[in-house]
């Protein structure tokens, strides 16, 4: 079977619009490392092009009518849009799925403490990740202090070229005889993915002779100073071993910069990402290399897709959930009844809620489960079947099904759907092909398709294909991210299969 290169199919005008679109992708990346900071982006973004928080509309007064655009936001987290088409909604949505989680390490409740005069925030790896390949790179740190009052102090610190940035170590080769027979899963161990935040002491001036200096010289100290001495005086001798003045400076910085204290962990989400900004990657600068690229490649041209699409019969949807990566749990994850119950309020919005139209209404909805597949890299060739393999710049990727092994944990598209799209997707001169992730028996990887398979829905999986995935720095197509953008925007204006 016959395999085109997007490149080679795209004219002029579309070549340009490719490589702008990336740079608006790259934008896009720059301002959404973490959930939080994606449903920011897109929130601000979706206001823009005139969409409108249904928690304005939930009083009742208004019904909602074809052409209407609403978003509803939970937890910071995820984030649903819907566009109202002319069609009842009975008769089903057309849905993009896609997650704006990504590995990374996540800061643990109780993670400041100092060894060795450095100081070090103590972490746990989140999702899919090779250990190894963390160790020694600049790492920015992202995400939110929330205290007791409800108050919230966020942290962006590592992106600007005068930010500092962490990082964790790693053993130099010279010591590392017994490290390098160690198998890679345990080159680097969890436990030891500990951030280094720090190596300089507190220093408090003590060399006032008289009470009268000293008071003096106490209030010269700044609230994060006063802050850590009388922190340390509150531990007492126990544990003075454990709170070194390393680790007070760091409270101290903290308290000035930021108003939090060190119980302020307790509530806090903290990821540390790879520090540095998307950019272009090759003499043709055809690809882009960043972090976080799974899934936010398929994030972004699905918002963007709903954005554009005009005209729409059936009411287009695009999900953005957080939590795929460790199994699209938790109230924020695609197994919550979050992206139910929002679609029950928009059909009682429209006037037409009930409990049987909205059964009928998932069921007979269509479903672009939007993520990754995994690109064909001749360097480790052997990995993957490669009649069934997705290509860098070979477009879009249908994967009929997912799953490890024998299909275990898949969602598996039926045929008339596929056949369906198909006719979509050439009409519209898009360049897509069809793939597995890797060999049958040697793994493979799941994606939330098979969530929203339960109502019934016709779902399949259509990504973009990533070079290193889950690795700190990934790389994509251009080509493959506009013809992405050209799938979904079909496929909200003109799928229509239904089921009952």
């Amino acid at each position: 079977m016959n395999r085109r290169n997007a490149w080679t199919v795209l004219n002029d005008r579309q070549t340009k619009e490719a490589f702008k679109f990336a740079e608006d992708y790259k934008d896009f990346l720059n301002r959404a490392k973490t959930e939080r900071e994606a449903v920011e982006a897109i929130v601000n973004d979706a206001e823009a092009a005139g969409y409108v928080d249904i928690r304005t509309l939930l009083n009742g007064r208004r019904k909602l009518k074809k052409g209407d655009k609403i978003y509803s936001v939970w937890m910071n987290k995820t984030i649903i849009l819907f566009q109202i088409g002319s069609e009842p909604l009975e008769d089903g949505i057309n849905i993009l799925g896609a997650h704006i989680d990504s590995p990374r390490a996540d800061v643990k409740q109780n993670p400041l403490y100092e060894d060795t005069s450095i100081a070090y925030l103590d972490t746990h790896y989140y999702g899919g990740v090779k250990k190894y390949q963390y160790v020694t790179l600049p790492m920015a740190i992202h995400g939110v202090f929330v205290k007791k009052d409800g108050s919230i102090a966020q942290l962006n610190v590592g992106e600007d070229e005068d930010d500092p940035v962490f990082f964790f170590s790693d053993l130099l080769i010279h010591l590392a005889q017994e490290q390098l027979e160690k198998k890679a899963a345990k080159v680097i161990e969890g436990e030891m993915l500990d951030l280094i935040v720090g190596n300089k002491p507190l220093i408090i001036d003590s060399s006032a002779a008289t009470e009268k200096e000293k008071k003096a010289a106490r209030t010269k100290l700044t609230a994060g100073e006063q802050y850590a001495l009388d922190a340390e005086k509150a531990e007492g001798e126990a544990n003075k071993k454990l709170s070194g003045a390393v680790k007070r400076g760091i409270l101290a910085i903290l308290k000035d910069n930021y108003g939090v204290e060190e119980e302020d962990f307790l509530s806090a989400e903290l990821e540390i990402v790879p520090a540095g900004k998307a950019r272009d990657a090759g003499f043709d600068r055809s690809m882009v290399l960043a972090y976080g690229q799974d899934d936010r490649v398929c994030s972004y041209p699905s918002f963007r897709a709903i954005l554009q699409a005009k005209n729409l019969k059936r009411t287009g949807c695009c999900i953005l959930v957080d939590k795929e990566e460790i199994g699209s749990v938790g109230a924020t994850g695609m197994q919550s009844k979050f992206f139910e119950n929002t679609v029950a309020e928009v059909m009682n919005l429209c006037g037409d809620y009930s409990e049987l139209k909205l059964r009928r209404c998932l069921a007979n909805s269509c479903m672009l489960s939007s993520d990754v597949n995994a690109a064909f890299d001749p360097q480790f060739a052997s990995a993957f079947e490669k009649k069934n393999a997705s290509f860098l710049g070979g477009g879009v990727v249908l994967s009929k099904f997912t799953g490890s092994r024998g299909k275990s944990g898949s969602n598996d598209a039926n045929a008339e759907y596929l056949a369906h799209l198909r006719g979509i997707f050439d009409a519209e001169n898009i360049t897509y092909h069809t793939a597995e992730l890797g060999k049958v028996d040697i793994g493979g990887g799941g994606t939330i398709a098979y969530i929203l398979a339960l109502y019934g829905m016709n779902v399949i999986d259509s990504g973009v294909s990533v070079l290193n995935m889950h690795a700190p720095w990934e790389a994509t197509s251009k080509a493959d991210i506009y013809e992405s953008l050209r799938v979904y925007t079909a496929f909200l204006e003109k799928a229509s299969l239904k089921n009952v």
